[in-house]
């Protein structure tokens, strides 16, 4: 599993008939600093995240192992909205009120 936060989504009018109804996010991995990496990927949404939300997401064929994706051509999935996360007692990352709003 990695993070990542949404930071866009994609959309497409034609698509192999088995991700027709699937919600596909672009993510932004961040490093355990909580700043972005760079490198932009994009992954069928499993849990309902948003737009800004910081996410895990997995890749490879974890991607295929939540009920939503599962013998689907996929690479990439997001399956948990991140709350907090903390790096040795410190907190790197807390979801705000507004956020969960």
């Amino acid at each position: 599993m990695q993070i990542a936060r949404v930071v866009g989504t994609v959309v497409s009018t034609e698509k192999e008939p088995a991700l027709k109804g699937l919600r596909l996010y672009l993510l932004d991995p961040l490093g355990v600093d909580g700043a972005p990496t760079g490198e932009h990927l994009v992954a069928v949404d499993a849990v309902g995240a948003g737009a800004g939300e910081v996410v895990l997401f997995a890749t490879g064929s974890s991607a295929r192992q939540t009920p939503l994706t599962d013998r689907k051509p996929v690479d990439a999935v997001v399956m948990a909205i991140v709350d907090a996360w903390e790096v040795e007692g410190e907190v790197r990352y807390r979801k705000s009120e507004d956020e969960a709003a």
